[in-house]
């Protein structure tokens, strides 16, 4: 039997490739996006396959009421993938107020009225997968991405206390943290902070670094995916791509050797 997806963010990036590869082994997929329109292509090629719904995640009742109807249009929903989400670029001190109260709107509290409206019908049926789309910048940070980071930590830390709730439900979870894609996401989906000169060496050099990097393919990442999904024991975390592989070993050992060169410290502050 075929598989039920509700994928938010489905008109593209990431989110289309999902939903693409879900469909195109004919399993049924509840596909949101704010412009519905944008899901006008998957339903000419895939017809009663999809079920598109126009949705601002932001909107709690809305992520409700698109959640009820996926469930009452398909009978259950077994894979839910929390992909909605973009980048804000700025170092912490040109962030606004309305900017970053946005940035986390959209990451993570579009994430947490999705999965608050799926968990009863998972529940009920004993069974489901939730997948939050992080991103390696979910375990580290760089700069001009301080507002970015924060959503996205704030989702994998929710989603760990999440995974433990919910497994005795039958109920799997799995945060998939991604490294460069060709997608849109530094580009026309990007917002950006108003620019104070003092910060421009650092924007040109991350700029650069972005520039320099091998970017993955998006429908490798979507197979990817059917293969977390198909799996008996998924992992709570699993990266995507080869620069986070590389990069997350040396992000721990960094932690570790600095945690282990001031443990005296640490010990002498229990007292």
């Amino acid at each position: 039997m075929g598989k039920i997806w509700f994928i938010t963010g489905a008109s593209r990036g990431l989110g289309r490739s999902f939903a693409e590869a879900a469909l195109q082994r004919g399993d049924q997929v509840a596909a949101t996006a704010r412009d519905v329109q944008a899901l006008d292509d998957l339903v000419a090629r895939f017809g009663d396959l999809v079920l598109p719904l126009p949705l601002d995640v932001t909107d709690k009742s809305a992520v409700t009421k698109a959640v009820g109807a996926a469930h009452g249009h398909f009978g259950r929903i077994d894979v839910v993938v929390n992909n909605a989400g973009y980048g804000l670029f700025g170092a912490v001190e040109e962030l606004d107020e309305q900017r970053l109260r946005d940035q986390m709107e959209t990451n993570f509290f579009g994430a947490v009225w999705v999965t608050q409206a799926v968990l009863p019908h998972l529940r009920v049926q004993g069974s489901g997968h939730i997948i939050q789309i992080s991103t390696i910048g979910g375990i580290g940070a760089f700069p001009n991405l301080g507002g970015y980071h924060a959503s996205k930590w704030a989702l994998e830390g929710l989603t760990e206390s999440l995974a433990q709730e919910v497994a005795g439900f039958g109920i799997k979870v799995t945060l998939v943290e991604p490294g460069g894609f060709s997608t849109d996401w530094a580009g026309s989906s990007a917002v950006h902070a108003e620019p104070d000169p003092a910060y421009d060496g650092i924007r040109a050099a991350m700029a650069a670094r972005r520039g320099a990097g091998n970017p993955g393919d998006p429908a490798a990442a979507g197979s990817a995916l059917l293969t977390i999904v198909d799996a008996d024991n998924p992992p709570l975390r699993v990266l995507f791509g080869e620069q986070p592989t590389q990069l997350v070993k040396t992000l721990y050992d960094q932690r570790l050797r600095t945690w282990a060169d001031w443990e005296h410290v640490s010990l002498a502050a229990q007292g």
